[in-house]
């Protein structure tokens, strides 16, 4: 149970952990729901620390990322983190698809 991403704010001696996921369409609810499962006696004990941030597979999010997003220190977008995880999966689909030929 390890988290994706840690950010630690020493001033603020505070700990922010960001598990993302990038399921396939219309899985992206089912996989919020996972993941606050997984977490859920960590979650008990420390709450609102774990952030969950899920993208569907063609960007496909959740009304509650953004409120999410907000929760994080620092200025997030959910339009462009959207943006940079279609950019990255059609990447991999060039990459795979390069490497085919």
């Amino acid at each position: 149970m390890i988290p994706d991403i840690i950010i630690k704010l020493k001033k603020e001696k505070t700990c922010t952990l960001i598990d993302v996921a990038i399921p396939a369409g219309r899985n992206v609810v089912h996989k919020e729901a996972e993941k606050k499962v997984k977490y859920k006696s960590l979650y008990i004990e420390i709450q609102r620390v774990v952030i969950p941030v899920i993208f569907g597979a063609p960007g496909i999010v959740k009304r509650s990322l953004r409120k999410n997003l907000e929760a994080i220190s620092g200025k997030y977008s959910a339009d462009s983190l959207q943006q940079t995880a279609i950019r990255g999966i059609s990447h991999i689909v060039w990459k795979v698809l390069r490497s085919a030929t």
